[in-house]
């Protein structure tokens, strides 16, 4: 046997094996009924997350503990503090007015278990055994879910509405499982700045496999098309999209928000540091590409403590656990911001260190050593409400933006 063929047959070795194993990165888990029926399988969760990188999005309750100290440091320093309510601004003297929940969000490989409380609340228990209540703010949570549906092993696709759920246990996927709704999307988008981005993708907040539909109209037809059989999606105009097939023939779509302005924008989930929203303004082509090796269940730990050094402008240093934005404390969490038109959702857990770069802006390194310098949220400016620092002997230091200057995370 020469050396061409020998070479071919590890090649081919190699792809049978990425394929039977593409799935384990895939959510897996039994799905508990009200009508004590078990179901076990892939699940695809809301449309849009099929995969243990995908986000759970909510809202969570901010601890009285939290507030306490918030409100104590602040009337402490005496500080002026200013909030807006309907446009209009208003100041305070050391007392702030924050809300008692916030905007949150896990990737589903940290979680445990899930718990249905009630038409818009769910209890999860995450790998390290935290507990954490989220509650709706968006289609995942709730009665508004879109769908749920699990490959049942043996009955096949089955599908859920929120009230037939009682819990669901996730466990690590079974290898040599093949979905019949396709593999998972994977490639790199290139946004009209220049900037790209590569990882699992989902299209109009929607079409996350293989087997999803593109569909638009082409010389006044409507066309479908899944997507196993496009190679590239190439921004024509605010209101149409070049289609290219593997064998690069091309058709321009339009009159669908698949591919025109009313696209509700393409997530590009990066397990090297969390998830890219890309507004269609901002699109100009993504390019699809084998997934490769899938990021599975056992490469997420459920999270811990937020623990680092934080550095004042003045040279104080400040190490121990650390609570961002008053909100923040877990690996598991979300740093928000705007890098050049595209929305980053950056896991705590993997950044290297925040830097203050201006009072409306923060540069933030992650650990594979990747910069971003972020804009347009309180996470990296101004309306920061405040780093908290709970140091060894138990007191809690307050560092706020004006003072801060950077943070580095163990």
């Amino acid at each position: 046997m020469d050396f061409l063929k020998i070479v071919l047959i590890i090649l081919v070795i190699i792809a049978v094996a990425l394929i039977a194993n593409a799935d384990t990165g895939r959510i897996y888990g039994k799905i508990y009924t009200l009508d004590d029926e078990v179901y076990e399988g892939l699940i695809r969760w809301d449309r849009n997350e099929v995969s243990w990188v995908d986000v759970l999005d909510g809202s969570k309750d901010i601890s009285r503990k939290n507030l306490r100290e918030s409100r104590r440091a602040k009337r402490g320093r005496g500080r002026e503090t200013s909030f807006e309510i309907f446009g209009l601004k208003f100041k305070s003297k050391g007392v702030s007015f924050w809300s008692s929940s916030a905007q949150s969000g896990i990737r589903f490989g940290h979680i445990k278990t899930m718990e249905v409380i009630d038409d818009d609340r769910v209890l999860l228990i995450l790998k390290s055994g935290e507990e954490l209540e989220l509650e709706g703010g968006s289609t995942d949570i709730g009665d508004d879910i879109r769908e749920i549906i699990i490959e049942d092993r043996s009955e096949g696709e089955i599908e859920f509405v929120w009230d037939d759920i009682e819990r669901i246990e996730f466990s690590a996927t079974k290898k040599n499982l093949k979905s019949k709704l396709g593999y998972r999307l994977y490639g790199t988008l290139t946004t009209r700045r220049g900037d790209e981005y590569k990882g699992f993708v989902c299209w109009d907040i929607d079409e996350t496999l293989s087997k999803d539909i593109l569909d638009g109209d082409s010389r006044k037809r409507r066309r479908k098309i899944e997507f196993k059989d496009i190679k590239a999606i190439e921004r024509y105009s605010s209101s149409a999209a070049t289609v290219i097939f593997h064998d690069n023939e091309e058709i321009v779509l339009r009159g669908t928000n698949d591919v025109d302005d009313d696209n509700r924008g393409i997530i590009i989930s990066d397990p090297g540091f969390g998830q890219v929203r890309v507004s269609w303004d901002e699109f100009e082509r993504l390019d699809f590409s084998p997934m490769g090796k899938a990021v599975d269940y056992n490469q997420f730990d459920g999270g811990r403590k937020l623990q680092g050094t934080v550095f004042t402008d003045d040279d104080e240093s400040y190490t121990g656990d650390i609570r961002w934005d008053n909100d923040e404390e877990y690996t598991w969490e979300f740093l928000n911001g705007n890098y050049r038109g595209a929305d980053f959702y950056i896991e705590m857990g993997l950044i290297k260190s925040i830097e203050k770069r201006s009072r409306r802006s923060a540069m933030v390194t992650v650990k594979d050593g990747r910069t971003f310098r972020l804009r347009g949220s309180n996470d990296v400016d101004q309306d920061n409400k405040g780093i908290f620092i709970t140091l060894v002997n138990g007191d809690v230091e307050l560092v706020e933006w004006d003072e801060f200057d950077r943070v580095e995370f163990k």
